[in-house]
């Protein structure tokens, strides 16, 4: 096994011992409607507003998790590896396809890596603002779905990229931002 697969393995077995199985807290029966993209042929699940506040906090801690650990245990800059946030957006793509539910990376302090990253509208300015502000998290219910940024540390290790001209080794914050479908606002 090369060390790449035995990366992603080592990730997505730490974010299954992290969240445990997330497919279980669904509680309460789902109502069903059409999905949203034409790609997907499956109903999307939608929950209640608690349960998608729950799901999305067991989520971020998971995420948190495999991007730190991914980060002190996997990534060495000189040898060529993905840069660990690459690696757990693939365990968003992973869990997106299997999930009703949306993983995007925010911008919070520092450079930009990628410009998708970026605050796009209302809710992502907000959530910049709330995590600088050193809110625990921001949330929002807008046409059925709920959205719910908190912060994701950028240790020293992060910054020689994400805050190259910096003046202390002091933690930064970066966003994560979870959407999932709701039964009602």
């Amino acid at each position: 096994m090369n060390r790449s697969t035995h990366l992603r393995l080592n990730v997505a077995v730490s974010i299954l011992l992290a969240a445990g199985q997330f497919a279980i807290t669904w509680g309460q029966e789902p109502a069903e409607t059409p999905a949203p993209t034409p790609t997907a042929n499956k109903p999307v699940k939608r929950v209640a507003v608690e349960e998608a506040r729950r799901q999305a906090e067991l989520l971020h801690v998971a995420m948190h998790s495999a991007l730190q650990l991914v980060h002190h245990r996997y990534y060495r800059e000189d040898e060529g590896l993905p840069i660990p946030a690459a690696i757990v957006e693939e365990v968003f793509a992973d869990i997106e396809s299997e999930q009703p539910v949306k993983l995007r990376w925010l911008v919070v302090e520092g450079q930009a890596m990628n410009t998708d990253h970026l605050a796009q509208d209302d809710f992502e300015h907000a959530a910049v603002e709330a995590i600088k502000a050193d809110k625990p998290f921001h949330e929002e219910v807008s046409k059925g779905t709920f959205r719910r940024a908190a912060a994701i540390t950028l240790s020293n290790h992060c910054l020689k990229c994400h805050v190259p001209d910096r003046k202390s080794t002091e933690d930064r914050s970066a966003g994560l931002i979870i959407s999932i479908p709701v039964t009602s606002e």
